[in-house]
């Protein structure tokens, strides 16, 4: 059967590959490699409907593939029936803090939550809607939606910060059964982190609290809880660019992102938590800096510890929290390109702009350039092929041949991030003085 890709698939692959970013939609097109990594998180999925949880730390070299992997995952999800939520760390956005960091993360992520039929995000109000659709349904003059709101989040209520969560869920269905938007834009508001202080909050919703760095992760929880009870199979938190705590400039700051990883890991791993799994993406010096990455943090060290016997003979073991993504290989690479010229053609051979062999010399090219680094982080590689077909797609006069040998590629190399500034920073030798 001919392949087919939509022209709004096309264009949002060839424009995001074209800039160097994943694209969100169409991955399918041009995924490659990686089959037992996907395995392995097929199986968390599943663990995750069967009311389980699960964390991985995605650990790869800059450029390996590792924000390409959490979308295909969050596209896997969404096909499976989840809710995905996910965001990069910056340095106004954290797991824990004390100057609003932590809410700037969790309005993130809600701003980015997609289900199936929203890929793109914003999906929060969509999941609040299916879940009084489905209270609507079932109601009768017996069970009001009143009282199915209160027996269905009885559970919620008795959570942490669950008692002001329903009274939440409660206005956005007094708002939906009085035609009251203003309410119901209240509600979500809220539910977005978008409150700054709790005398709005109350005055709009009559609720004494608000979503902010205190308990970020008890509103992730109970956001979990919820997508269940709407009638999704559950909740996969994806957060990139974990890297920025590593380049924390504060000891303190990044020891108390690392005591939040602690915990979410411990709930995961000892089952206290049901429905979600977090998947975090990070490079090697993240993970095995014993001076400022996870591992110089005892308990996390002692947690992620990878299992000896497979990391000494060269073999995979994906059954602990950390997944290291292998460098794609040449063959990898290879079909990786000509499912980009297939893209580029929408799967018409007639249309195709370069052949297989212009392929193989653009690769021969890249390698004589940069050496194995076009494969092993491939985003510049990928860049600089998108180019070469878009100019002959636009200059019809010109052949492959005529190009390859002009191609300027350049090695891909991590660009140096902001630090944090934090009045208490106490790195190594900060406070020594003379």
């Amino acid at each position: 059967m001919t392949k087919r890709i939509r022209a709004r698939e096309k264009d949002t692959i060839l424009q995001s590959l074209r800039a160097g970013v994943v694209p969100n939609i169409g991955l399918q097109h041009i995924q490659v490699g990686r089959s037992s990594e996907v395995e392995a998180l097929l199986n968390d999925i599943e663990r995750v409907k069967d009311d389980g949880a699960f964390i991985r730390f995605i650990i790869g070299e800059y450029g390996s593939g590792k924000t390409f992997f959490l979308h295909l995952i969050r596209t896997i999800s969404h096909q499976k029936g989840l809710v995905t939520i996910h965001g990069d760390l910056s340095p106004d956005r954290r797991l824990q803090a004390s100057g609003g960091q932590a809410r700037s993360l969790y309005s993130e992520l809600i701003k980015n939550m997609s289900t199936k039929t929203s890929p793109n995000g914003g999906a929060i109000k969509n999941v609040v809607e299916k879940f009084i659709g489905k209270l609507l349904s079932e109601s009768s003059d017996d069970n009001s939606v009143d009282d199915l709101i209160h027996s269905t989040l009885t559970p919620i209520r008795d959570m942490v910060g669950g008692y002001d969560f329903v009274e939440v869920i409660k206005c956005y269905w007094e708002g939906h059964d009085t035609g009251n938007e203003e309410l119901k834009s209240d509600a979500i508001r809220w539910l977005r982190a978008e409150y700054s202080t709790k005398t709005d909050a109350k005055n709009a919703l009559g609720v004494r609290t608000i979503i902010n760095d205190d308990n970020f992760y008890d509103q992730i929880k109970l956001l979990a809880r919820f997508v269940k009870v709407a009638g999704y199979q559950g909740l996969i938190v994806g957060i990139d660019e974990m890297v920025n705590l590593y380049k924390l400039h504060s000891t303190i700051a990044r020891n108390n992102n690392y005591e939040q990883i602690l915990r979410i890991l411990n709930d995961c791993l000892q089952g206290n938590v049901e429905g979600f799994g977090f998947l975090m993406n990070g490079t090697p010096e993240f993970l095995m800096d014993s001076r400022k990455g996870l591992y110089s943090y005892d308990a996390l060290q002692t947690r992620l510890s990878q299992n000896s016997f497979a990391e000494k003979e060269g073999l995979k073991d994906f059954s602990g929290p950390i997944i290291k993504l292998d460098n794609l290989q040449p063959e990898d690479i290879y079909v990786l390109l000509v499912n980009i010229r297939n893209v580029f053609a929408s799967y018409d051979e007639n249309k195709y702009l370069i052949s297989d062999e212009g392929i193989k010399s653009f690769m021969h090219h890249c390698q004589n350039k940069i050496g194995a680094s076009y494969f092993q982080t491939p985003r510049n590689t990928i860049k600089e092929f998108v180019h070469l077909l878009s100019t002959l797609e636009q200059n019809k006069d010109v052949s492959w041949e005529m190009l390859i040998d002009k191609i300027d590629i350049k090695e891909d190399v991590e660009s140096v991030l902001e630090g944090d500034e934090e009045t208490e920073a106490d790195d190594d030798l900060s406070s020594f003085s003379l």
